[in-house]
């Protein structure tokens, strides 16, 4: 390893005492590249769908890079997949990768310190281990967040803090490149805030302490203090790929890295929701989601591993979290270079690009389907997810989920039965969830059955046997996996239901298919903002199924169960969703303000659906927004800010996080709509 060490580092010349053959720098350079072009190399395999590939060629090198080639394939396994296994592999691989990258960094310091002379470059030695040592810190955060406990995620929340510090350094290696050269350009954009970083480092006590207090709300920063510091400025390298200031393939892959390092960093923390601000106060630095996406982006011009990561960040963001949102700039704001929006072209191009980079990788085939999906073509998307074959599991996982959501969608209730009972098979994530989803599915098989021929009790036996099994399934697996400690929200979400079902059930003496109201897939569809992806005649069937007509137990016992509070704020905010898609805004905004009169005491209750108030408030400040859409007014997006703060101070409920990233976004984009029409009315 020393000897690998000393390939990265310069050294002070061999005296000629030295029997021992002499080695050029530029040999030593060399040889430098050629073994970092080789992990690069086999990093690089996992984008085409070959993991195997990429272990096996990985083995073969024992260097810090080749190491940590291997924590990295164990990390995309675990977050494609979130299992447990290839958590816990991964994170031994990647403190292994972290105690490796701090020794070379510590050598390339002392070697550098006692050297007479070196080359100028833009990084000062050790830098590219600096990189490995930040990425390191990145990965290990995410995972232990996914991990069951809570101390273990706020420890993580502490090692983004340090990936921040690590990573800190080579953007101002860059800045104090670019002054020394005179090519640091003032931004013509206004000045950016200083992010004050509240609070000092934690040591393991005061994190073990968290434990205890972490239910307690806390929005006061730490007493400690540190000196203010500042979000990478916009005052970093620019330049793309083809630069003679990357002529240097070192320097193109420490520029790459840390730019997808800092741009993935900076928009995680930007996507807390409002519900985790506690967890924020450790971290002591605020996310930017817009200078995130910037420097994504721009380690995506890089034709490498860490251009291809940038790539997948990028198509995850706006494919996935975006695709959950509502407030957001219009696609004529997105032409002007709205980083917020959805920049459909650009993101075109970036897939062309990276497929033909990974041709045999269903990852981008899969973004590609999500696109279509997001561009309002289910039946697009559908016809590539159906013929996506992955050769990695967990791929084959995201493509089977996202085909099931679908299906959903277009209601196709056997495809989305069966590919929901797939997801089963292919990943442990949640299969409470998956068995209550086929269940939902069956369910409308079940309801159509009774609608089409009361007579035919063959099939409408069949389908409701089925549906009863998958329901009473799900409780029964539910609780294997925990987060931060908590129970899985969605199968708390899950458990609930079916008590509530269960007691309705006793209550009126009917069997427990037929003592469910409010469609369970649409309750889904909606909780998964599926209706943003609907063409018009699809949201019309969407609510034909919300039809009180379609339950299944007699006129008097549909009569109680639409009287429920539950039910029926449960049914306006289902059917306001459909109706804002289908542009019927005064007809939307009637049902949330049937749901909103309510004080959020009546939804509480361990059998109670208490994210009914928070969403009916934010689907208010979606209307209020989409309704600004040709000219939005200061009185607009005041209404709109004021309906987002409520949600974002309202206690804890079940799907807090989901409905809160909706949310935190909807801020985002109010915020870049303030600062833009500041900017317009100084120009």
């Amino acid at each position: 390893m020393s000897r690998l060490g000393a390939l990265f580092r310069w050294s002070a010349p061999k005296s000629n005492d030295d029997p021992s053959p002499q080695v050029s720098q530029a040999e030593l350079r060399a040889q430098a590249i050629a073994i970092l072009n080789d992990a690069v190399a086999g990093v690089d395999l996992i984008m085409n769908d070959d993991v195997d590939g990429a272990e096996q060629r990985l083995k073969q090198g024992s260097s810090t890079y080749h190491s940590f080639g291997l924590a990295v394939c164990a990390f995309m396994k675990s977050i494609l997949g979130f299992e447990r296994t290839y958590m816990d592999e991964a994170s031994n691989l990647l403190a292994q990768s972290e105690a490796s990258a701090w020794n070379e960094i510590k050598k390339a310091e002392k070697e550098a310190s006692s050297s007479a002379s070196h080359p100028e470059r833009i990084y000062p030695p050790g830098s590219e281990y600096q990189l490995v040592l930040a990425e390191s810190y990145l990965m290990s955060a995410i995972i232990g967040v996914l991990h069951e406990s809570l101390t273990e995620g706020i420890k993580s929340f502490y090692k983004l803090r340090k990936a921040y510090v690590a990573l800190d350094s080579i953007v101002q290696a860059e800045s104090a490149y670019l002054r020394k050269r005179g090519l640091l350009a003032t931004p013509s954009q206004a000045p950016r805030v200083h992010e004050t970083m509240p609070g000092g480092f934690f040591d393991d006590a005061e994190l073990e302490g968290l434990d205890a207090d972490e239910s307690k709300s806390d929005d006061q920063p730490s007493e400690k203090t540190e000196t203010p510091q500042d979000l990478p400025s916009r005052g970093t390298l620019q330049d793309g790929p083809d630069s003679d200031i990357f002529a240097d393939p070192v320097d193109a892959f420490v520029h790459s890295g840390a730019s997808m390092c800092f741009g993935i960093l900076l928009l995680i923390i930007s996507l807390v929701p409002p519900a985790f601000s506690r967890l924020l106060s450790i971290i002591g630095f605020k996310g930017d989601r817009q200078r995130g996406i910037e420097m994504l982006w721009q380690s995506a011009r890089f034709q490498n591993i860490n251009g291809a990561v940038a790539g997948l960040m990028i198509l995850a963001y706006y494919n996935g979290l975006l695709g959950f949102a509502d407030i957001l700039p219009t696609d004529a704001d997105v032409e002007k270079g709205a980083v917020m929006g959805y920049p459909k072209d650009r993101l075109a191009a970036l897939l062309v690009k990276l497929r033909g980079r990974y041709p045999e990788s269903a990852l981008w085939r899969f973004e590609e389907a999500r696109s279509r999906g997001n561009m309002r073509d289910l039946t697009g998307a559908l016809e590539i997810l159906r013929n996506n074959n992955a050769k990695m599991k967990q791929v084959a996982a995201l493509n089977n989920f996202e085909m099931s959501l679908d299906s959903s969608y277009v209601r196709d209730w056997s495809n989305a039965r069966d590919d929901y009972l797939r997801c089963v098979e292919l990943n442990e994530w949640s299969p409470s969830l998956y068995y209550y989803l086929a269940g939902s599915a069956e369910l409308e098989l079940y309801r159509t059955a009774c609608l089409a021929d009361p007579q035919d009790q063959s099939q409408i036996t069949l389908h409701k046997k089925k549906a009863e099994e998958l329901f009473k399934k799900a409780p029964t697996v539910a609780g294997q996996k925990r987060f931060m400690a908590r129970p899985m929200p969605f199968e708390e979400f899950v458990v609930r239901k079916l008590k509530k079902w269960e007691q309705r059930s006793s209550a009126l003496a009917v069997d427990l298919i037929d003592a469910i109201g409010v469609s369970p897939i649409q309750e889904m569809v909606y909780l998964w903002n599926g209706t943003k992806k609907m063409q018009p005649e699809e949201l019309e069937r969407a609510a034909g199924d919300l039809s009180w007509d379609r339950l299944t137990c007699s006129e008097r016992h549909r009569n109680m169960i639409q009287s429920e509070t539950d039910e029926w704020t449960l049914h306006h905010l289902c059917s306001a969703a459909i109706l804002r898609n289908l542009k019927r805004y005064n007809e939307a905004r009637a049902k949330l303000s049937e749901i909103i009169q309510f004080d959020k005491s009546v939804f509480k209750g361990s059998l109670r659906d208490d994210y009914i108030p928070p969403s009916a408030h934010y689907e208010m400040a979606v209307l209020t927004w989409v309704e600004g859409e040709t000219v939005k007014t200061k009185k607009k997006v005041q209404e709109c800010q004021a309906w987002l703060d409520k949600v974002a101070q309202w206690e804890g409920y079940v799907l807090d996080g989901r409905i809160g990233m909706r949310v935190q976004t909807g801020m985002d984009t109010l915020r870049w709509y303030k600062r833009e029409q500041a900017l317009s009315s100084a120009s």
